[in-house]
């Protein structure tokens, strides 16, 4: 039977919807929204009650225009016309006080969680269910976004990989992020939010993996024409098989020294992962103040020595 126009023209919206919604049913989760630690899902959570709190005059608004679009249509004779009205003092008070009620609430709930959840506070908890036990102490990992890799040195383990990143569950992770020459965002979604790093700056970032698993992280700031394909993994693991992966780095052999660093530091793409067994201590204060170069005085110094200077008296001055 011939098909008319008419005909599909109504069925395309509907195979569409249909398409969307399959499409859909077919991601598990959203990340964001759903996260595999605890940080990231008080900031998911935050981000959903501000939503819901937006809709509470978003919907209502869309739905009258709907409403009054459709009663006062001009073939509906019924309507009343009252072309002298100007004011109404119950609706005056509906427009203003509820918006301003609905900003008070976001304005409160944004501030107590933009402070609750700032980056720079150490963890007290787990998840919402355990505390952080006394004399916990946080996995310090020390983040360098190179061009266009990263560099993950461990302070404690005495190791460094390079586009791969592991923590133990449930244990907190203290990230000291700086750049080599470009600033850049650290981002693992299922972790926490964002963080920029920035050449000569240290900035950091407490967070904490509640599940095991492997989760994607990248950089989520333009850096350049390596930039799409600087991301790594981050191993979510059990105590155990963290200790087991830290044997593994150590295993390769390798040792990261200033030599070596500044042979991985010339820019290039798609980086395999890489592991260092050792790591010269001083490496990541070298790379901050960026004094990695023999010969060149690091920032902190050069601070140090303007500051003395400053406070010295000049001659002839009382």
């Amino acid at each position: 039977m011939p098909i008319s126009s008419r005909s599909c023209g109504r069925v395309r919206p509907i195979l569409f919807v249909a398409a969307c919604c399959t499409l859909l049913a077919g991601c598990s989760k959203a990340v964001v929204l759903n996260p595999a630690g605890d940080v990231a899902a008080q900031q998911g959570r935050l981000v959903m009650t501000a939503t819901l709190l937006m809709l509470l005059i978003i919907v209502p608004v869309i739905i009258l225009t709907l409403a009054f679009a459709w009663k006062y249509r001009q073939s509906n004779q019924d309507a009343p016309y009252s072309p002298d009205w100007h004011h109404s003092t119950t609706l005056e008070l509906v427009i203003w006080t509820v918006p301003l009620l609905i900003v008070i609430a976001l304005g409160a709930l944004t501030w107590i969680g933009t402070h609750k959840l700032d980056p720079y506070r150490p963890l007290d908890r787990l998840d919402a269910t355990r505390p952080l036990p006394p004399d916990t102490r946080p996995l310090e990992v020390q983040v360098v976004a190179m061009d266009w890799k990263w560099l993950f040195v461990y302070p404690e383990q005495g190791i460094a990989t390079v586009n791969e990143l592991a923590a133990p569950v449930d244990r907190p992770i203290l990230f000291k992020l700086t750049a080599t020459s470009t600033m850049n965002a650290f981002y693992v979604p299922d972790l926490a939010g964002m963080i920029y790093a920035m050449p000569g700056m240290q900035t950091e970032l407490n967070a904490v993996i509640n599940q095991a698993g492997v989760y994607p992280g990248l950089a989520s700031h333009h850096s350049g024409p390596g930039f799409s394909g600087m991301t790594f993994k981050f191993h979510g693991l059990p105590e155990a098989d963290f200790a087991q992966w830290v044997q593994k780095a150590k295993a390769d052999g390798r040792s990261l020294d200033l030599a070596s660093y500044l042979e991985l530091a010339k820019p290039s793409e798609r980086e395999p992962v890489q592991r260092f067994a050792s790591v010269q201590p001083d490496l990541y204060q070298r790379i901050l103040n960026r004094c990695v170069e023999d010969g060149r005085t690091c920032l902190h110094e050069t601070m140090a020595a303007k500051d003395a200077r400053a406070a010295t008296p000049q001659a002839g001055s009382h």
